[in-house]
């Protein structure tokens, strides 16, 4: 049996279902498929209920940092299993919602793993599926690890869903994942450590901010060990026993619980692309600038599935797909626009970049002016009692444009979307300085700032 479709998406995640909207909308016959749960991991695993669990850790931390100055902490704490309960409110719905919407616009919505049986064929729980056009989105999953004993950790999917949560964690990696769920475990109770094999974490952003971000969590109960790697992990009764190598000196530590969080790689084994005759490597598919199969023109990618200088972010793996949905639509070349994209670290308080580190601006032969301020005393933070912040505005002198903004502190990482509009559109500092903000807000900082 077969069915033949205008366009068959697979993955139903954000980007997935973006493309298959579009291109409904516009009157063709779509088909998309996921063997998981419609959502995708922003929605179902990742970003969003990531948010809802650090909710609860500001509320915390911002009691914490109010002790002494009007507010009485007291016993104060999370109730885990309660604040799960409140994440579930939001992820259960999602699967059923997205594809009652999904239905509604049109689009045919199937359920099982998908696999390539040709250029053009897709086969999903028994079925072969015609498609004049195939757009894989089918997002990331967790490295492989090469340790002994790396069977014993839990990902991402799995903290997200614990129903209690133990004293001792170690996060394994020093990259988004790690430092986001240690700063939640931290205020919940636990003690967390991170371990990462490099001389510093969170290696895509500022070092001096980085530095500051590594302060802050320990003085929260946030331990890193950097120039440290795992060389196996055993389980010893309830507990795990972590041995590690630290320069050539090896060391032990136990846990209860071990989490990887050391990087994703595109999920793309499934798929037998080869099958496809779509050519494909360790960032994802090989596509052209809009996005299309280098080797199969009726194959298109998007998000952490293609080989993109996009970061890997859920907006931008959605406007991908919007892209790609176009192109395939109007036989366009049109390419993605990645300028001035904000990236954050949801830590507590957050760590934001966005556009060029000071290195590469001055490797592009920029000759940049860097805006240092240290905003640990300024109002908006002295008013909630935090005691770290910093922000560093890279601004070419010959532009007077920002060309690289770089901030840590309380509530920036909404700061960064007026700062990501301006850099987007050109406009120059001293223009931003000529727009009056709501004060006194945090937005009202940006003036000082630039």
């Amino acid at each position: 049996m077969s069915e033949s479709y205008d366009l068959l998406v697979i993955g139903a995640g954000m980007a997935g279902s973006a493309a298959a909207s579009k291109c409904a909308a516009a009157g063709w016959r779509v088909a998309i498929v996921d063997a998981l749960p419609y959502g995708g991991t922003c929605a179902l695993r990742g970003c969003d209920p990531k948010k809802i669990l650090r909710r609860g850790a500001e509320i915390i931390d911002d009691a914490r940092l109010m002790r002494g100055k009007g507010i009485d902490a007291g016993d104060l704490s999370i109730n885990w299993s309660e604040l799960m309960k409140h994440k579930h409110g939001f992820t259960d719905p999602v699967p059923q919602n997205m594809e009652d919407g999904l239905r509604d616009q049109g689009v045919q919505t199937l359920h099982g793993t998908a696999s390539f049986t040709g250029p053009n064929q897709v086969l999903v729980s028994g079925t072969t599926y015609e498609a004049a056009k195939v757009l894989i989105a089918t997002g990331a999953t967790p490295r492989p690890l090469d340790f002994p004993g790396e069977e014993h950790l839990i990902d991402s999917t799995d903290f997200l869903d614990l129903e209690s949560l133990p004293p001792r964690i170690v996060f394994v990696g020093g990259g988004f994942v790690s430092f986001e769920f240690a700063h939640i475990a931290a205020r919940a109770g636990s003690s967390p450590v991170i371990v990462d094999r490099g001389a510093r974490p969170l290696k895509s952003f500022d070092a001096d901010l980085v530095e500051l971000l590594v302060e802050r969590g320990a003085g929260a109960g946030v331990q890193v060990q950097s120039r440290t790697s795992i060389t196996r992990v055993e389980k010893a009764g309830a507990v795990y026993r972590i041995h590690l190598d630290r320069g050539g000196t090896p060391a032990v530590l136990d846990a209860d619980l071990v989490v990887h969080g050391a990087g994703r790689v595109p999920d793309l084994a499934r798929l037998d692309l080869e099958k496809a005759r779509v050519a494909y490597g360790k960032r994802g598919v090989a596509v052209a600038d809009h996005l299309q199969s280098t080797t199969n023109p009726d194959v298109y990618a998007a998000g952490d599935s293609a080989d993109t200088p996009g970061m890997p972010l859920t907006p931008v793996a959605v406007f991908e797909a919007k892209v790609a949905a176009s192109n395939m639509l109007k036989s366009g070349s049109t390419a993605p626009d990645y300028a001035a994209i904000p990236t954050a670290v949801f830590t507590i308080p957050e760590l934001v970049r966005i556009g060029m580190l000071e290195h590469e601006a001055r490797d592009a032969g920029l000759d940049v002016d860097v805006r240092y301020n240290d905003t640990s005393g300024w109002y908006s933070n002295y008013r909630i009692g935090e005691t770290a912040g910093a922000t560093k505005i890279l601004v070419d002198k010959a532009t007077d444009r920002i060309v690289g903004a770089h901030l840590f502190g309380s509530g920036y990482a909404e700061l960064a979307n007026t700062i990501s509009v301006a850099m987007k559109h050109g406009l120059t500092t001293r223009q931003l300085k000529s727009a009056t903000a709501a004060y006194p807000s945090t937005g009202s900082d940006l003036g000082s700032m630039i």
